[in-house]
């Protein structure tokens, strides 16, 4: 795509939102009670910040201000606002195609914020626990915050996400026409590595001319690694009966989830 030539500083908000859900099953109200506890001390407030600050060095962002809160009885929200280092804008890749791991990211982001919080919660019967982790990269320029999707969703564990991003307002070319988006964009995949594609089932519902874009993620074949879901107990420890109902209860959480519904009982 030809560089664009503006007029003044680029105007545009690019927002990606995405929530990360983990699903685990815990059989007892005790265990529920310690899952909800470990996840708490697992991604409180404290290493919320980290993993946010690893964030803004990695894309070589300044940090003007951290705000970090802990809940009780559970959660935990984070925001940092960042501004831009000194950048070329002829030197940005608005091309669609994943950012990199952290280990190897190159980036700038303007004006900006970055936010996440977390919901942890349970089922009070049936033994599913749920935890959910919003976040939210909003910069104003030229950088899409698109490019830092690989690094976030390597560091939760990511049973589900949906994922929304979206270009709002408008900035001028230096003929005055409005631009009310700087890069080409087809789908949000497209900023996912193989790894993803081949993990996930994705689905996308894109509106194009509001520039809104929506994924959403539902990783294949959970069930072949059952203990990778049981807090407190393994597989080998259940009769084939309980695995078999563990394994409908996660699954039906998951496909709720995905779907956005409620699913009646098989």
């Amino acid at each position: 795509m030809q560089k664009l030539k503006l007029h003044g500083f680029n105007n545009l908000t690019k927002s990606l939102s995405f929530c990360i859900y983990d699903i685990c099953y815990a059989k007892t109200a005790a265990d529920r009670h310690s899952y909800l506890a470990y996840i708490d001390e697992q991604y409180n407030a404290t290493r919320l910040t980290e993993i946010l600050t690893e964030t803004c060095s990695i894309i070589d962002a300044n940090i003007l201000n951290i705000a970090r809160q802990d809940y009780d009885p559970q959660g935990a929200s984070v925001t940092i606002l960042i501004s831009e280092n000194s950048i070329n804008p002829q030197n940005v890749d608005n091309t669609e195609n994943p950012g990199p791991l952290p280990d190897s990211i190159v980036a700038h982001l303007d004006k900006s914020h970055i936010c996440v919080h977390t919901y942890p919660e349970s089922h009070p019967d049936d033994g599913i626990c749920t935890f959910r982790a919003d976040i939210e990269v909003s910069t104003c320029g030229v950088i899409s915050p698109l490019k830092t999707l690989n690094y976030l969703i390597h560091q939760l564990e990511s049973d589900i996400v949906t994922i929304d991003y979206r270009v709002r307002g408008f900035t001028r070319d230096v003929n005055g026409i409005k631009l009310y988006i700087d890069h080409e964009i087809n789908s949000i995949q497209n900023y996912m590595p193989e790894e993803f594609q081949s993990q996930y089932h994705m689905i996308d519902v894109n509106i194009y001319q509001e520039n809104l874009f929506h994924t959403k993620m539902m990783l294949k074949d959970f069930e072949l690694n059952l203990n990778n879901y049981l807090f407190n107990t393994t597989a080998d420890q259940l009769a084939f009966e309980e695995k078999k109902r563990i394994t409908y209860l996660l699954k039906k959480e998951m496909q709720e989830i995905y779907y956005g519904r409620n699913l009646p009982e098989l």
